[in-house]
């Protein structure tokens, strides 16, 4: 009987310690996030997905920040975004570089990937000269403005222009001129729906970090208590304390999707019944078991709100099949139900190709300067 030797890889010291990094999700819009990028590094790529066919990781108009030591936001992962940042970082690396390149890849034939689709990309070098109107961008676009940008690219110079909204709904439009120049025209808009969140307790401390990371919401987290508010809150959630939340709940925006998950049973009642009496609430969700929801339900009746009111009321919370009661196993659940109500980008796929200037009246668009 013969015996096979095998080489047994014994774990050495460095098994047990990594000197990797967290990978930087894209918080805000580009514009604000490059901006602020900027201030600590003299010069950046924005890789930004302007055109797909068939299936692929991203939507056109995701985008994701290269410095020459790492990386913010995504454009989707594998082998697309790591060929994308090894060209991003000869752009940087390479003084006599194009300030902006199209790179069209098959991501099957190109890369190995088997989503199938073709992915355009524009690598755009961003210094510190572009501060000045990115910084107004991103002042527009936090005082709820919509703009748009156009970025021309002529015998190898960029220029910026801030418009006023662009006509229609599109989002992007990639068009070639003369030789290698190019124009790519974008609606800047913080396209993030209202969520608000009632409750600071363990599941609402983790459904806000959880949230805070997706970057999908502008969320409103109000809590009466002090101590459960912390500072350092990801970008796009704001913390109000409050003694009065059903007021809160009832001078929201139009649309705003609402969590409910105080810890007073009252106080829920209170919130519930304030926001079904809203015709313009997007969504409700309440934090309870069965027969917390059949005792709001059958109260609401009583109290007169009407049938089709109350079925709007999405309790028990989170999507189905999680046994698990930890919070964090909470806030995922609720938050993928959260998503499955849709969020920031949604329709970008679905529009992306369209014309910018679709659905006005004829003459020269004031933007691109074509006949409509």
């Amino acid at each position: 009987m013969s015996v096979r030797r095998q080489n047994i890889i014994r774990p050495t010291a460095s098994w047990h310690s990594t000197a990797g990094y967290w990978l930087a999700p894209l918080t805000g819009h580009w514009t604000e996030a490059a901006s602020s990028h900027l201030a600590r590094h003299a010069r950046l790529v924005r890789v930004t997905v302007v055109a797909l066919r068939g299936s692929a990781p991203r939507e056109p108009g995701a985008s994701m920040l290269v410095d020459p030591e790492g990386t913010v936001g995504t454009i989707g992962g594998g082998q697309l975004e790591w060929r994308a940042t090894v060209l991003a970082r000869e752009q940087l690396a390479d003084p006599h570089a194009a300030p902006v390149r199209l790179v069209d890849l098959v991501l099957g034939p190109d890369l190995g990937q088997c989503c199938g689709g073709r992915v355009e990309l524009w690598l755009e070098r961003l210094t510190r000269d572009d501060i000045r109107w990115l910084t107004e961008a991103a002042h527009g676009l936090r005082a709820g403005r919509s703009i748009a940008l156009a970025t021309d690219v002529k015998r190898g110079t960029v220029a910026h222009r801030l418009l006023p909204p662009l006509p229609g709904t599109v989002r992007l439009r990639l068009m070639r001129g003369a030789g290698e120049d190019l124009r790519l025209l974008e609606t800047l808009q913080r396209s993030r729906p209202p969520l608000h969140i009632f409750g600071a307790g363990h599941v609402g401390q983790a459904l806000v970090r959880l949230l805070g990371d997706l970057a999908m919401f502008e969320i409103t987290w109000i809590d009466p208590r002090a101590e459960l508010l912390p500072g350092g809150l990801p970008a796009g959630v704001h913390a109000v304390l409050s003694e009065a939340p059903a007021q809160l709940a009832s001078a929201a925006p139009p649309s705003t999707r609402f969590v409910v998950m105080t810890h007073d049973h009252g106080l829920d009642y209170e919130l519930c019944r304030a926001i079904l009496r809203r015709e313009d609430a997007f969504w409700l969700g309440l934090i309870g078991s069965a027969s917390k929801s059949a005792r709001f339900r059958s109260r609401l009746l009583r109290e007169g709100l009407p049938e089709a009111a109350v079925s709007r009321l999405h309790c028990p919370i989170g999507i189905p099949g999680i046994a698990s009661k930890l919070p964090a196993a909470l806030a995922i659940a609720i938050a993928a139900q959260l998503l499955q109500t849709g969020g920031a980008g949604v329709a970008a796929a679905s529009n992306a190709q369209a014309c910018a200037h679709a659905g006005a009246g004829a003459g020269a668009c004031s933007a691109c300067g074509e006949r409509r």
